[in-house]
């Protein structure tokens, strides 16, 4: 339920520090020490990174695992242009989530088919958004976990695509409930202490 959601962001442990721009919060959750980062555009509040990061029994602390945005800077793509090294997923599709405030959206890269040849539906039982290409070519099922975190049922209606530069863009549109509860989550953070980059580098 969203309530339990909300609970479990209030009373993690939470730290913050503006930088780059961004607002960037650190949570750690007390009742299985799993870590979230997010960050958020100083300027707009728009949120651009949310990662896991879960503690194993065998290796500790994992690999940061990305729920929206990838990790990846401009600096990153102009240096492997630069350096000419060519990787496997550069052909390969990319799948990105990058929301705005009122919609999710998700852009996979490397999709040069036409649009006609995309078709896309909810399958109810898994509550994900499935990808399809007439051709065979693509297959894919997207989860959301804000829908999940909240126990909202995806609905059909608010699902929508385009396509431009070899790129499939995916779109669904928030739910009052959940704008209402992002809302509440926005006020929450403005109680966190926040430190500036420049503080750091005075320590």
């Amino acid at each position: 339920m969203a309530s339990h959601w909300l609970e479990r962001l209030r009373n993690a442990k939470k730290t913050g520090l503006n930088q780059d721009g961004r607002k960037k919060i650190h949570y750690v959750f007390k009742d299985d020490n799993s870590e979230m980062a997010e960050e958020y555009d100083i300027r707009d509040g728009s949120l651009l990174v949310r990662k896991w990061r879960n503690e194993t029994v065998l290796v500790g602390k994992g690999k940061w695992e990305y729920e929206i945005g990838d990790g990846k800077g401009r600096r990153d793509e102009e240096s492997e242009r630069e350096s000419g090294f060519i990787h496997e997923s550069n052909t390969n599709p990319i799948l990105v989530r990058k929301d705005s405030k009122n919609e999710f959206q998700w852009r996979i890269r490397n999709l040069p088919y036409p649009i006609s040849t995309y078709s896309l539906s909810i399958d109810s039982d898994e509550q994900k958004i499935v990808v399809r290409t007439s051709n065979k070519k693509y297959f894919k099922k997207i989860a959301i976990p804000d829908m999940k975190r909240a126990s909202l049922k995806l609905n059909e209606s608010m699902l929508s695509f385009s396509h431009a530069n070899q790129t499939l863009i995916i779109v669904y549109k928030k739910p009052a409930v959940l704008l209402d509860m992002e809302k509440t989550i926005r006020k929450e953070l403005e109680k966190v202490n926040t430190i500036k980059d420049e503080d750091c580098k005075q320590q």
